[in-house]
């Protein structure tokens, strides 16, 4: 990404280096402190879970767009093998090669680095080909759940899906926080729905990817002005699809994951979501998001569910 005086002056208004301290790993997911997740435990009402990745599989949602970001390999290595001997309790593993953004999934703050610099003003060499990011890995965000907030943009908008190229204004945020009747509050995971996850389950899997909706470079000032704690959505790259402003790939990237510290994940299936949502008139509930430890990584798999 070329940066731009206009992505330069957005970098300086949200910018969280050193907010917690010179050695901080974790930025914005320090929003979610005991009484955030205390508070968060009241949405629980029901008991009702929605259930929010999707299914990882070898023909799933990588096409070769990001290069050696495949699709789950999955291997069988044993099939009722009786290791004790004949008529003895038999057991079947697998093994799975597969990226580790493949399908649903956090990205660490390490992913993306701008200018040489990783999250508080780190090194981007601190990222190694055999050792992996020593800073920030997707490892340090053991204990990711708080109050989820659905902010439903395509339904606010009294449409399914998101046309092709729809850059997510901070207005589309605010309509979609109006219709849900709750405000986004200080610690909130934000889930951000486009529809852009029909198409992927519809099978256009190639259409799911590319042009695609998804958040405009002015939305991190909303997120950073409500001190939320991390944001996901229903796209592959998570930002608007080419980009809007030209020379901007991955801006959005490097304005949540370098500048301000905050985790964001791509595709999360909001559909069920969406619909749970709308008949409760519920928008608010507990969310658990914890993604894979894997040390050292840029991101991880996740299978987060909503609790009403």
């Amino acid at each position: 990404m070329a940066v731009s005086s206009e992505f330069l002056d957005i970098a300086a208004r949200v910018n969280n280096w050193g907010r917690w301290g010179s050695a901080d790993e974790i930025g914005t997911l320090n929003l979610i402190t005991d009484e955030v997740v205390r508070a968060a435990a009241g949405c629980v009402r029901t008991g009702q879970r929605v259930a929010l990745a999707v299914d990882l599989r070898h023909n799933g949602i990588q096409t070769g767009l990001i290069p050696g970001r495949v699709n789950p390999l999955h291997s069988m290595i044993a099939v009722n093998w009786s290791m004790f001997g004949p008529g003895t309790v038999a057991t079947s593993d697998d093994v799975v090669t597969m990226g580790l953004q493949a399908g649903t999934h956090w990205d660490a703050l390490p992913h993306i680095s701008h200018s040489g610099k990783i999250y508080n003003g780190r090194p981007a060499g601190s990222i190694t080909a055999h050792g992996g990011a020593a800073f920030s890995g997707i490892d340090k965000a053991r204990h990711v759940i708080s109050r989820g907030v659905l902010l439903d943009v395509a339904r606010a908008r009294g449409i399914e899906r998101l046309p092709e190229h729809y850059a997510v204004t901070p207005a589309d945020l605010a309509a979609a926080e109006q219709m849900s009747g709750t405000s986004v509050r200080s610690g909130d995971i934000v889930l951000v729905r486009t529809g852009q996850m029909q198409r992927y389950l519809a099978g256009e899997t190639t259409e799911y990817a590319a042009p695609a909706p998804g958040l405009s470079v002015r939305c991190p000032e909303w997120f950073h002005a409500r001190d939320v704690a991390a944001v996901a959505n229903d796209t592959l790259a998570f930002e608007i699809f080419p980009p809007e402003l030209e020379h901007g790939w991955l801006a959005v990237h490097a304005l949540h994951l370098v500048e301000m510290g905050m985790p964001q994940g791509q595709n999360w299936n909001l559909e069920e979501l969406s619909r749970v949502c709308a008949e409760t008139r519920r928008y608010e509930f507990l969310l658990t998001a914890t993604p894979e430890p894997f040390t050292g990584a840029t991101g991880a798999p996740v299978a987060p569910v909503a609790i009403f």
